[in-house]
């Protein structure tokens, strides 16, 4: 070989290096510079993976800090098919394995894996089970097998299950809120999710000291009711043994302190176990919330209370005010209302007719009021519109045409027809004749509870005076005298207690302007009557078996005689008044 021919080739492959070279130089460029960023951002979302961090959703507590609603972890157990088929521990040696702690066929876990590399060999998600427990989560854990993957997920519990269902309510799968307090009040318990971001390996394990949290999760507050979880717990098993007894289709009890306005208890029968919402909802949908705010209903004889402080206040009437009440009573605008029974003339005071319940006898007396005034004092016991709660799907019964009735509807009105409430809009009137006439605001949520122990959104708390102090206490002396000369006396007395109450008793509308057979029976009442410290309303809808307000008077009696014990009250120092009742 001559050197010219040496220095040719030398050369030759010294061009073919650098044309070599100049093509990784031109491809560096243009991957390191040109499309830089895009290729960065190819390669990032490749590996780089961004998940949610959950927010907790706030506890719910019972006013003596009993909690009622917390929120727990749930882990969905998920797959690497496509991985999983390749692995040292196959599909069929895990599902061994997992078959004991997830309680299912192993068979359908094996399934589950190579069913989805079947259909996609790159398969890099299936599911095996969802909602796994924490004890269940950590076993499958321990197992050790490296293709499966773990997603958590709030979920909620209930500790007292039934116990205050009604009121607490329940979330969905989702931790949406559905009902109840849950609901109303969910932008106290609410959390925001936060979300961070993680490397992966080409085989999808996350990469240590990788993670990044790009937003912070909030967690939701905590809310604190008004209601006694353990008074709740016999409130409600007293209403559902006696409701069972009577054959009632549904019932309510309410318990309010007088002189806050606070609700102790609301017990709903039937109701709802939020741990196992379907089970309810299968059966009977209208159990899902609280009846004592969401089923309005004609009070009937209950109501007679208010119009007889609304007459006492307007200075129209006494309580020994006289009245001849007939069976039947007309008026010259062609109204006709008669009595429930047959009965000759009566001669009765406004005391007796609270006593007899006369329908004749309190319409009579209620036309020394315009329409106009007994309008105004409906809406001044808060009638006709939601109470302060605002709970979920509350319903604020209807005053009909008020004050514009027909002449039927104006005397059918006076005594709780024609018009509807809910039971706690009962218990209310009740309340504000206890409190010397002065209505409080309903309260069933005490306030929303920050992490340094404050509580905010606080419920009014101001009184408006709906009747004077004197009419007030003289409505509770005639009610006293109905405890007393009642055809219930002897079934609702307390021993050591002066207790002031009215039975109601109303025919269950048809809702095409007419009547049913069927009748809700209730009984509202006040202890210690002296000194007014809780009012207790009771309504049963259509108890076959005593389709009368006697239904009642057990269940007001046993929560009436547990809460005077339970709360220590003091028994009262003197003797029901004595008022006349005829003339």
């Amino acid at each position: 070989m001559t050197r010219r021919t040496a220095r040719r080739r030398t050369a030759l492959s010294a061009l073919l290096l650098l044309a070599v070279l100049a093509v990784f130089l031109v491809r560096l460029v243009d991957i390191q510079v040109v499309h830089a960023d895009t290729l960065n951002a190819q390669a990032e979302g490749k590996r780089s993976v961004e998940q949610p961090i959950l927010g907790v959703r706030g506890d719910i507590y019972d006013a003596n800090g009993v909690l009622l609603a917390d929120s727990v972890l749930r882990y969905d157990v998920v797959a690497s098919p496509r991985i999983a088929v390749t692995s040292k521990i196959t599909p069929e040696a895990a599902a061994v394995a997992l078959a004991p702690i997830t309680g299912q066929d192993p068979a359908a876990i094996v399934a589950a894996i190579r069913g989805a590399v079947a259909e996609n060999p790159d398969s890099d998600f299936a599911f095996l089970v969802k909602g796994v427990d924490a004890a269940q989560y950590q076993q499958i854990r321990d197992v050790d097998v490296p293709w499966l993957y773990y997603s958590a997920r709030p979920s909620r519990v209930y500790p007292n299950g039934a116990v205050a269902g009604n009121l607490v309510g329940f979330v969905g799968s989702e931790n949406q809120a559905q009902a109840g307090v849950e609901y109303s009040e969910d932008a106290c318990l609410a959390a925001t999710d936060g979300s961070e971001v993680y490397e992966r390996s080409a085989d999808g394990v996350r990469i240590p000291g990788s993670t990044l949290t790009t937003t912070p999760a909030v967690n939701g507050n905590d809310l604190v009711l008004t209601i006694d979880r353990d008074l709740q717990w016999f409130v409600q098993q007293t209403l559902a043994a006696y409701a069972q007894k009577f054959g009632a289709k549904w019932a309510t009890a309410v318990v309010q302190e007088v002189t806050t306005g606070r609700l102790l208890a609301v017990a709903d029968y039937p109701t709802v176990d939020p741990n196992d919402v379907n089970a309810t909802a299968s059966t009977d949908v209208s159990a899902l919330g609280s009846r004592a705010f969401t089923a309005p209903f004609e009070p009937g004889s209950t109501f007679k209370t208010l119009t007889a402080a609304s007459l006492l206040d307007a200075g129209v009437a006494t309580p020994g005010t006289g009245v001849v009440a007939g069976y039947r009573f007309t008026t010259p605008a062609g109204a006709d209302v008669n009595d429930s029974h047959w009965h000759a003339d009566q001669r009765l005071t406004l005391t007796g007719v609270l006593i007899e319940s006369s329908n004749t006898g309190m319409s009579q007396l209620g036309l020394r009021l315009s329409s106009e005034q007994r309008y105004g004092y409906m809406r001044a016991f808060g009638l006709g519109a939601d109470t302060e709660v605002g709970f979920g799907g509350e319903e604020s019964g209807t005053l009909g045409a008020g004050p514009d009735w027909d002449a039927q509807s104006d005397l059918a009105t006076m005594f709780g027809q024609g018009l509807t409430t809910t039971a706690v809009q009962v218990a209310s009137i009740y309340q504000t004749l206890g409190n010397g006439g002065v209505r409080l605001p309903v309260t069933l949520v005490e306030g929303c509870r920050l992490p340094d122990g404050t509580l905010t959104d606080l419920p009014p708390t101001e009184g408006t005076r709906v009747v004077s102090p004197e009419a007030a206490r003289a409505t509770v002396d005639m009610l006293e005298n109905v405890a007393t000369k009642g055809w219930l006396a002897t079934q609702i007395s307390i021993d050591g207690y002066r207790i002031a109450t009215k039975t109601g008793t109303a025919q269950q509308p048809d809702g095409q302007g007419g009547y049913t057979d069927s009748y809700l029976v209730s009984l509202a009442g006040l202890a210690p009557a002296d000194a007014p410290r809780f009012v207790v309303t009771v309504s049963l809808a259509d108890p076959v078996n005593m389709n009368s307000s006697g239904a009642t008077a057990p269940i007001f009696h046993d929560v009436m005689a547990h809460l005077l014990t339970a709360y220590s009250v003091v028994p009262s120092g003197s003797g029901s008044p004595e008022l006349a009742t005829t003339y």
